[in-house]
């Protein structure tokens, strides 16, 4: 499989209209990320999560029950098709959306998609993505959590304080020069101090993996000794 390792950009979507398809947890996820970059969201699906719900019964989202149609696509900005599980589907929205060269994203199916969704760490105003080119989501969603815990606590407050600076001093001093030094001084002192912790022989269990027959992992009896899932 060819690694692509995208072109990492930031979306304005702030007033656009954007299409989701599925009403399940990966639609909830998007439409939330959406929603807080300002997106006007179409979502395509009979059944919600109850977060979908409310957001549909408060006007932030406008649901259509049915199928999808060709029609969905007008005055579309971006798609992203959560549905995993109906391959027809997702090749016909594909080539339609294509078609009219609009953004999609196929969740877990990279050859359906013309852009990536990163995992997403965003305290206060901080919009922190992390990709693995798509070798290994997990691992970026267990680099999103440890990040997540890294930077609760004052972090978003202390972006509001450096923001507020800012404007201040975007008002009262004219000088560049000046102005940029002194925004410099106030994060100066901050760092990030952290340290990485590989899983245990992490090397020879990818390398059992890679040898053994990966059907084994569901079947308990059946696991090598070097399988990742054993317990002991």
């Amino acid at each position: 499989m060819k690694i692509n390792p995208l072109f990492q950009v930031g979306l304005d979507v702030m007033d656009r209209q954007c299409l989701v398809l599925g009403g399940g947890r990966e639609a909830e996820e998007k439409s939330a990320r959406l929603l807080d970059a300002g997106a006007h969201i179409v979502l395509v699906a009979d059944e919600l999560t109850p977060a979908l719900e409310s957001w549909v019964g408060t006007g932030r989202i406008t649901q259509k029950k049915g199928a999808f149609a060709e029609s969905d696509l007008d005055g579309t900005f971006l798609v992203l098709n959560t549905i995993a599980d109906d391959p027809e589907l997702t090749r016909r929205v594909w080539q339609l959306a294509s078609a009219r060269n609009l953004l999609i994203n196929s969740y877990d199916q990279p050859e359906y998609c013309n852009f990536g969704m990163v995992a997403l760490v965003h305290p206060g105003h901080l919009r922190l993505s992390i990709s693995t080119s798509n070798t290994s989501p997990s691992l970026a969603s267990r680099l999103r959590q440890d990040l997540e815990q890294l930077f609760a606590g004052d972090f978003a407050e202390y972006l509001d304080a450096l923001a507020a600076a800012r404007r201040r001093a975007r008002e009262r001093i004219a000088d560049r020069q000046t102005r940029f030094a002194l925004l410099r001084a106030l994060v100066r002192d901050f760092k990030i101090e952290g340290k990485l912790h590989y899983p245990p022989h992490w090397q020879r269990h990818s390398k059992a993996v890679l040898s053994c027959a990966l059907d084994h992992c569901g079947d308990a009896d059946k696991r090598c000794a070097d399988c990742p899932l054993q317990t002991s």
